[in-house]
């Protein structure tokens, strides 16, 4: 909700100002005592706190006076007055004192608002608490009645098969079936196939189905069971019904369905009813959270729903609209159309047929239904579709409806790269801190829980497991952005008047808009302190608000870059795209507050020496690897140490000296170019060992005086992730010794070089915990020793890329019970050769069980290898003779 996201971002930004070495100014501590009692109370609040209006298209009013907007504007309003004062460098301290008296008397006065906010606060929960007391808990919120209209089981053909042979197989034990996914998906449906199943009605003794729903009651749940397995149950506790229930089950093979359940302490409340007495009995239980269905069983058991295929979709969508009767054929290709923006989801499917099987069947009107699906889907049955998403979004935490409703800002249908989310949610300053977690942990803790929540979907990851990027589903991001607007947590620019946007904080500028629209704007954004640009959008300048933090996702114009971007004081995250050469000011230690900087520009830059100055810092990034940073002014007192910093990349010539690494101890991603000419004598690397904390590193060293220290390189033993790319007359046998002796590398990328002896023999004991291995134009390597697979004993995939004069991958290799992908890329014709024939071996073990997927890159001539090519053996066709 914005009301608590805004109470975090305040909290926040009173503590940026506490534990800054350098704050830009000081807070009473009398004050800060205050505000921190009377947010944290707030805070607490509405982490339990149940809207009247959470069904309402009206903001909840309470949530709205909560919102603490006045103060961080009080707050942030002086900094950048304080900075601009300071950097005048003027001789006379009269103004800057008048308007300290000012602040101090403006933020006295906000913080009386908000302790008037807590007492309003404090009298509805004392009114809770009493009416809680004289009010008998009995609500039982929605029922499903199981004797309801059959349910289409199109596109569940399978899943039901399976869900009725886990049902009914030979096991004697009782056993837990959790369905899962997300709302809408058709967990009920599928549940309720099953259990009208004339093989269910003859396999169990006792079928019972019950809606549990968020608002569940224990004592109504059994009571509604115990009834329905053909018991009285009147006048009972709740002890006395669970003795009962178990009594009544025991010795008979039982079905208990047990439909939409969200949280595991229902289950620990039933459990003990459900005897487990050798019967073969089953529960199934549908949830929307992935979490909780994997504490009630084992994988093996869980029954995941993903959405419907193209094929499936279009054939629910025939029978709603036109049940048995054929598809009128003129209306085939814009009806397909429609089935394809919903998307796989049922709920939208059933929503969008049932309206339309109702409707004129013209060509007009569902062009018409075409263009406004998700308008006509969203206001269909009083909007139908969300009230049943919505569920999901009321349920979330405090903590996690700020980052859900974010994910409403991204462009429809679009790729969210996971990094990116990372990045924009800790600069917005709306993350719940979690103690001993960096925000960049917090944020990828918060994103799981999204997923396991069936809130956004895992769109991309890579074999390793790590998520590369998200999608969430066009219904989903619509909930987000309505509730969004509602509670005026962040606002999108349409077709409305521009006058919308004054008290706006977060400004959303979707790729369509017309760049007039977005000049006419630009004046009303007072108060903004985000301002995201999606697509190629250039913009001239920035909004009209000395407030905004975070800026980004643009190509700005020539005449506009130092005249805006480092003026801004009170930013938290740039990212600038740009083709125009500029420079960064030495100022730039001004924007005190700054944790993410991303520079896209193809030529040399070098950066400010003030840039060590700046604390804050979290994330510095040159996408094009030519950023030159200077050496730390010399040491003195005034000596800032960027503990925040946890990724360096594009950076060139770095001199990871002593100095360097007292600065930044706490590095995690450090990505490295040498070129030319270095210092004579200095060893640019010498103190990489230091960098205790240091987890991924990338290094490219075009430079032959960098190539001689890497041959008595000591790695961290953190580290994780490791690429390298050396000159083609650097010798890989003198490093790999230590590569695989780092006890936690999971990832190695080598690029260039040679082998000396054209071998490599891996050693005993060496690359334990490596799951990804890739090999690019290793010069010379002609042949590959390993003993044995304990050599690489948790290796999951193996890339060759150009290895030209290998004879061979080790049949060792093949041998590695994790080893699920091999690649290769031009490689000598008997190395595909020995891909194969470990492909076989694996065949011959597995099956079509056979895990393991291979993809060969050939050149045109080699036609003997391209017959080799099966389903999981692919033979790719380079478009070129070699």
């Amino acid at each position: 909700m914005a009301a608590y996201a805004a109470l975090v971002s305040l909290k926040r930004i009173i503590d940026d100002i506490e534990t800054h070495p350098s704050p830009p100014i000081s807070l009473d501590k009398q004050q800060v005592q205050s505000l921190t009692q009377i947010v944290t109370f707030l805070q607490e609040f509405l982490e339990g706190y149940k809207s009247p209006y959470e069904y309402s298209d009206e903001a909840d009013p309470l949530e709205i006076h909560i919102m603490a907007q006045a103060v961080e504007d009080v707050i942030e309003s002086y900094i950048i007055d304080t900075i601009k004062l300071s950097d005048a460098a003027t001789d006379d301290g009269g103004d800057e004192q008048i308007s300290c008296i000012h602040f101090y008397q403006d933020l006295q006065n906000v913080i009386e608002n908000m302790d008037l906010i807590k007492k309003e606060v404090t009298a509805i929960t004392m009114e809770k608490e009493e009416h809680k007391r004289n009010v008998a808990s009995d609500d039982v919120g929605l029922r499903f009645n199981s004797t309801g209209k059959k349910h289409l089981m199109i596109g569940f053909d399978d899943m039901l098969l399976q869900l009725l042979d886990r049902l009914t197989d030979a096991n004697t034990n009782r056993k837990i079936i959790p369905i899962v996914g997300m709302g809408g998906i058709g967990k009920t449906t599928l549940a309720k196939g099953a259990f009208e199943h004339k093989l269910i009605k003859e396999h169990f003794d006792i079928c019972v189905w019950t809606t549990i729903s968020q608002d569940y009651n224990i004592v109504e749940t059994l009571r509604e069971v115990l009834t329905r397995a053909g018991e009285s149950s009147s006048s009972m506790d709740e002890k006395e019904l669970e003795v009962r229930l178990h009594k009544c089950l025991w010795g008979s093979r039982y079905l208990i369905i047990l439909d939409d359940m969200w949280s595991i302490d229902v289950w620990d409340r039933l459990k003990f009813s459900f005897p487990d007495c050798g019967e073969g009995s089953r529960l199934v239980v549908t949830t929307r959270m992935s979490n909780l269905a994997a504490q009630l069983t084992d994988s093996y058991s869980l029954v995941k729903i993903g959405f419907l295929d193209e094929v499936s979709s279009w054939t629910l969508f025939s029978k709603i609209v036109f049940g048995e009767q054929s598809f009128l054929t003129q209306l085939e290709s814009i009806g397909k159309k429609i089935v394809k923006k919903c998307n796989g989801l049922p709920l939208s499917i059933v929503v969008i047929g049932g309206l339309m099987a109702k409707s004129e069947v013209t060509l007009e009107y569902w062009e018409h239904i075409e263009e406004n699906l998700a308008s006509i889907v969203n206001s269909e049955n009083e909007d139908y579709c969300l009230r049943i998403l919505k569920l999901s979004y009321n349920y979330l935490p405090a903590y996690l409806k700020p980052c859900f409703l974010y994910m409403g800002v991204f462009e429809e249908d679009k790729e969210i790269t996971a990094s990116t989310v990372v990045r924009l949610w800790i600069s917005e300053g709306f993350l719940k801190p979690i103690v001993n977690k960096s925000l960049t942990r917090v944020a990828e803790q918060y994103l799981k829980e999204l997923v396991d929540r069936n809130l956004i979907l895992v769109h991309k990851s890579c074999i390793l497991g790590d998520v590369l990027s998200y999608k969430i589903h066009d219904l989903l991001r619509d909930l987000s952005m309505k509730e969004s607007e509602k509670q005026r947590f962040f606002y999108v620019l349409r077709d409305q008047s521009p006058q919308g946007l004054i008290g706006q904080q977060r400004i959303v500028i979707p790729e369509s808009t017309l760049k007039e629209k977005i000049k006419d704007a630009l004046e009303y954004m007072l108060h903004a302190r985000s301002y995201l640009v999606f697509g190629n959008q250039t913009t001239r300048r920035f909004p009209n608000s000395r407030f905004l933090r975070l800026s980004g996702c643009w190509v700005i114009e020539e005449e506009y870059l130092q005249l805006n971007v480092f003026e801004l004081m009170n930013s938290r995250y740039h990212r600038l795209d740009t083709y125009y050469k500029f420079v960064i000011p030495s100022s730039i230690n001004l924007l005190w507050n700054l944790d993410t900087l991303i520079i896209s520009f193809e030529e040399e830059f070098i950066a400010p020496s003030e840039i060590w100055k700046m604390y804050k810092l979290r994330h510095l990034e040159f996408e094009y690897r030519r950023l030159h940073l200077p050496e730390p002014p010399s040491a003195d007192d005034d000596i800032i140490m960027m503990e925040n910093l946890e990724v360096l990349k594009g950076v060139i010539n770095f001199n990871i000296s002593e100095d360097i690494v007292k600065r930044i101890p706490n590095i995690e991603e450090l990505d490295m170019t040498y070129e030319g000419q270095l210092m004579d004598g200095v060893d640019y690397l010498s103190c990489l060992l230091c960098l205790s904390k240091l987890e991924s590193l990338e290094l490219w060293a075009y430079s032959p005086d960098v190539g001689k220290y890497l041959q008595k390189i000591n790695f961290p033993p953190s580290l994780k992730e490791l690429f390298l790319s050396l000159p083609s007359d650097s010798e890989w046998e003198d490093i790999l010794p230590t590569i695989g002796s780092l006890p936690l590398l999971e990832t190695l990328e080598l690029n260039g070089g040679r082998f000396r002896t054209r071998e490599w023999e891996t050693m005993e004991d060496h690359f334990q915990s490596l799951k990804s291995l890739k090999l690019y134009e290793c010069g010379d390597l002609e042949k590959w020793t390993v003993t044995e697979s304990s050599h690489f004993p948790l290796l999951i995939q193996l890339h060759l890329f150009v290895l030209d004069e290998l004879k061979e991958i080790p049949a060792e290799i093949g041998e590695i019970s994790t080893l699920r992908s091999i690649k290769l890329y031009l490689c000598n014709e008997s190395v595909v050769l020995s891909a194969k024939q470990i492909f076989d071996e694996q065949q011959d073990l597995h099956g079509d069980q056979i895990d393991l997927l291979v993809h060969a890159t050939v050149w045109m001539e080699d036609e003997s290898l391209q017959k080799l090519a099966t389903s999981n053996f692919k033979v790719i066709v380079h478009s070129i003779y070699r």
